[in-house]
This record gives C-alpha cells, structure tokens and sequence, in this order.
C-alpha cells in the first residue's frame, strides 16, 4: 500500500476579521484547493484548525474531518500514532496555530519522523511572520538566523542577548528570535540594555493585522525614544543595516 502525503499547511495571521486576515488574502489558491481536499489533521490548536477550515472547506468536508493534536504538551511516544492515517495511504495535513507549521513549533518533530518512516512530505506557500519582518526590516537579509525563544529567565536572557550581540559584531549576519506577546516588553527592555547602542533593532508586530508596525532603529535610538510593544505576536531581529558591497551598482530601479 502506497502511503499518504504529509502536507505543510499554512494558517493565517492574526485573528479572523482583522483587515488583511482572511484566507483568501494570506494563502494562495492552489494551497487552498489542497487544504479543501484533506480529511485528516494534525493541530497545534483545534480551535485554531477549526477556525481555519469552517472558512475554506464546505460544511460536508467538515463533517468528515478528524483531527489529532500534536502540541507542547505532547509525548515523543504519540508521534508513530499519528502518523496512522499516512502509513494506511491517507493524506495528512499539519495546521499550526498561525503561519507556516514546523518553524519554533512542535510539528517539526511528526516531520522528523515522517522522514524516517519514508513519508513524502509537501510544503504549501502561505505567510510566516518570520520572513516577512525580516523583508520589512531593512536588515542584512542574506545571513540571518533565526534563534527561536530567548530563555525565560532575565539573567539567561541577557547572556543569550550578549552573545548574539558579539556574533553581530563578529559576522555582521541578522539575528531572529521571539517571544510570547505577554513578556515583550521584559524582551524590549533586556535588548535595550543588553545589546551595543549601534546595533540595529526592528520589532515586526501584529504583522498583516490592523495593529500592525514595523520599526527599525538604533539601539541607542531605542533608547531614546522607545515605543511599547504591547502584547501582540511580534518578531524581533537585531543586526546592521542591509547595504550593497562597495562600488557595486544597484540593481533596484524606481
């Protein structure tokens, strides 16, 4: 027996009915075909999976989906379980709670073993928040690294933040990492302590959603005159400023 595809499934950001927040708007149509053709899933959220699919699917493909969380909470030992539905032939969609799924989320590690196991695996384009502020920053976007979360604890976090900033300082490459919304200000306030006046720091926030904001400045800008984050999903990236190389000519015509 042939066995199913596992496909990528990306959900949109911010919430349902913000400006810009529709399915339609964030992920392409072929994605959507696809997502309309799936009767089983794998949710970081089924709230979120629900809220998704009750806009793109019709109410009978509803009825027949079935789903199986797979979060922080989850155990190594329930990974083979849900790859079931794949080993009988069954295609299979992993949905995250917002952008694309696997990237600082769980579903990574069902993928990991999907290779294993010879699981054909099917990335579908829509929105991650992390690329798009690394576009909209106007940092070096040709090295970057994206570190994940920072860890909890301020004095860890402030080591984490010194260190990247001395790789900044070694190797010029952009530095990407996040935080849950409710400790970014704490974040905001350890970079702006921890990191080099001349560093450069953008906060991407609420992207594609009508609170959204994108600001790159100095640290010492920051400083100067820093703006609140507020408890919204947000990006944070710390770098120098993109340029071309010396002498070279631009490519960019208005």
């Amino acid at each position: 027996m042939n066995k199913g595809t596992l496909y990528l499934i990306p959900n949109i950001l911010g919430e349902f009915g913000d400006t810009g927040a529709a399915p339609e708007l964030q992920i392409p149509a072929v994605a959507l075909t696809r997502i309309r053709e799936l009767r089983h899933f794998v949710v970081e959220s089924e709230k979120a999976a629900w809220r998704l699919l009750s806009r793109v699917s019709e109410r009978d493909a509803l009825s027949a989906t079935s789903m199986q969380v797979l979060d922080e909470h989850s155990l190594a030992s329930a990974l083979p379980a849900l790859l079931a539905p794949l080993e009988a032939g069954k295609d299979t969609g992993i949905i995250s709670d917002a952008g694309i799924p696997c990237v600082a989320d769980p579903g990574a590690a069902l993928v990991a073993l999907a290779h294993e196991r010879g699981i054909r695996i099917v990335p579908l384009s829509g929105p991650s928040s992390i690329i798009l502020a690394l576009s909209a920053s106007g940092l070096d976007g040709q090295r970057f690294s994206f570190l994940g979360y920072l860890p909890p604890e301020t004095a860890a976090r402030r080591q984490a933040l010194l260190s990247l900033d001395r790789g900044i300082r070694a190797d010029g490459a952009t530095r990407i990492f996040i935080e849950t919304p409710y400790r970014n200000e704490k974040l905001l306030d350890d970079c702006l302590g921890a990191l080099s006046k001349d560093t450069m720091l953008c906060v991407a926030r609420a992207l594609t959603g009508p609170e959204e904001s994108v600001r790159t400045d100095s640290v010492g800008g920051w400083r100067a005159d820093r703006s609140s984050v507020g408890k919204f999903p947000a990006v944070f990236l710390a770098g120098r400023t993109a340029c071309l190389s010396p002498g070279a000519k631009s490519t960019f015509h208005g």
